[in-house]
């Protein structure tokens, strides 16, 4: 097998070898090459099929589905509809030049995480023809071998403007849907009976889940990016969605395999599930793993949720009420400062950095990870100033997001703003504070310091670099996937620099 789509491919180049580091096999990653191929050349034929792109490119996304009949039945579906069964050959992607191939991956890594937001949107009934049809250009610009350096940079670039226009959908979509989020304090704590902990980003599962639980006695809690779910007013309704159990992806094989309830996967973010507790696991949406009872979606769009809540009472939950922490020790922490929420505080936060009384922004956030080295993160936030606030969103902030930094000019120093899924929100913050002080997005008094792991990381990135945001810091390390000369092009034209230790980064960013 050859991929090195994540930040956690192996020795920092690729994984080579029977199964990633992610845990798909050797077959699932030629299936998922062979599916992307095929993608390739139906877009070339002008294929209709929109929403079955759309599902196909989230499915080869990392930690989506691993389940070799799935993607074999994609694999299938794209070939029903296509005039032209004669997939193109990923191989000649992975054995181009270096920079075509670095090009190359940036477009398609971005055009996957497009296709994971643009996914969340249609399922709540929001599309964008603007989208649908950059993803076949995309894709056959990948296809085409006549392209050099020059021809693909502005796709590079393209990829991120349409990524743009899909979180902005997504957040229309969300907040039309759901109701503008606002601040909530959420408890990691476990009622006594039966639960449901449901993980991944998408929201109409989780409400499609709580209404079919309604009344039933079984309490719903939220695991790693569904934290944000407590800040909707149309979820708030519900009772019996309790609180927040756990923390970020990576830790779920140890967080999930002692727990007495089942476990609902509704996008990215899985884990192959140890022997212990994988019939506990129950998948849905593009997601899925071999072995795992997976909850379909009709024709008419209904789900029928009935195998995991009978899990659920059958396992009974605790005979007691189960006090948890988070990572650092928090027993709580706090979700839903959509940009409506810091935006109706606009007044507020401008006269604080007028007065002085708040020196710097940061947004840190992204992607969480195994690595050590994300411990940089929590540290970062650690010696950030007291007179300086704390932006986030996406997993990364279960590094530090239990932990009291206190208040400043009335507002709490850390404003968590949701997930990745939330990226538009942030821009919008960035944009409005410009219009506030009169200046450009890159004279504010704010540092992006960011993580990243997977595809939806690289198009929200790719999104920055369109709209000329600059100065970014990265990390834990720059993806496997760039090339020297395709880093350097970053670097000139947009000063992306790769984290080195807290205390010199911040140095480094406050003194100027």
């Amino acid at each position: 097998m050859f991929c090195f789509q994540c930040e956690q491919t192996a020795q920092g180049k690729s994984c080579s070898a029977k199964s990633g580091v992610c845990g798909k096999t050797e077959n699932v990653a030629s299936l998922q090459d062979k599916l992307t191929g095929a993608l390739i050349t139906y877009a070339q034929c002008a294929g209709v099929e929109r929403r079955l792109v759309i599902d196909a490119l989230f499915a080869t996304l990392t930690n989506v589905n691993f389940d070799e009949a799935a993607i074999n039945k994609m694999i299938a579906d794209v070939h029903a509809v296509s005039k032209n069964q004669d997939d193109f050959d990923m191989a000649k992607l992975w054995n181009a030049s270096e920079d075509i191939r670095s090009l190359k991956s940036l477009i398609l890594f971005g055009i996957r995480g497009i296709a994971a937001y643009a996914y969340h949107a249609a399922v709540l009934g929001y599309t964008s023809d603007e989208v649908i049809s950059f993803l076949y250009k995309a894709l056959c610009a990948i296809g085409d071998a006549s392209l050099g350096m020059n021809e693909l940079l502005p796709y590079v670039m393209e990829t991120g403007k349409i990524n743009f226009t899909t979180i902005e959908l997504l957040d229309k979509a969300n907040t039309e849907s759901y109701g503008i989020p606002s601040p909530a304090a959420i408890s990691f704590g476990i009622e006594k009976g039966p639960f449901i902990v449901v993980s991944g980003h998408d929201l109409r599962d989780l409400k499609l889940l709580l209404e079919q639980t309604k009344n039933k006695g079984i309490n719903i809690y939220t695991h790693g990016e569904m934290l944000p779910a407590h800040g909707y007013p149309k979820l708030k309704e519900y009772s019996h969605l309790k609180g927040h159990f756990g923390s970020a992806w990576q830790n779920q094989q140890k967080e999930f395999d002692a727990i007495p309830a089942p476990v609902l996967f509704t996008t990215n973010c899985l884990m192959p599930a140890k022997n212990t507790y994988s019939d506990r696991i129950f998948t849905t949406g593009v997601t899925g793993f071999s072995g795992i009872v997976h909850i379909a979606e009709s024709d008419d769009g209904k789900k029928d949720f009935s195998p995991l809540i009978e899990k659920a009472i059958s396992l009974g939950g605790y005979s007691e009420k189960k006090n948890m922490t988070g990572i650092n020790g928090g027993s709580t922490v706090t979700t839903g400062f959509s940009a409506g929420t810091i935006l109706s505080l606009a007044d507020k936060v401008v006269d604080a950095v007028k007065s002085g009384a708040i020196k710097h922004f940061f947004l840190v956030g992204g992607c969480d990870g195994a690595k050590k080295e994300r411990a940089y993160f929590t540290e970062f936030v650690k010696l950030t100033p007291k007179d300086t606030i704390i932006l986030t969103l996406g997993c990364g902030k279960f590094r530090f997001n239990d932990i009291d930094y206190g208040v400043i000019a009335g507002l709490p120093r850390v404003m968590d703003m949701g997930q990745c899924n939330d990226a538009f929100g942030a821009v919008k913050v960035a944009l409005a504070l410009c219009k506030a002080f009169g200046c450009g997005v890159n004279e504010l008094p704010l540092t992006l310091v960011l993580s990243w792991y997977e595809q939806k990381a690289v198009s929200i990135l790719l999104s920055l670099f369109n709209l000329g945001i600059k100065n970014i810091y990265l990390g834990p390390s720059l993806p496997a996937f760039v090339s020297p000369n395709v880093l350097k092009y970053l670097v000139d034209n947009f000063n992306i620099t790769p984290i080195s230790t807290p205390a010199e980064d911040l140095k480094k960013i406050l003194e100027k």
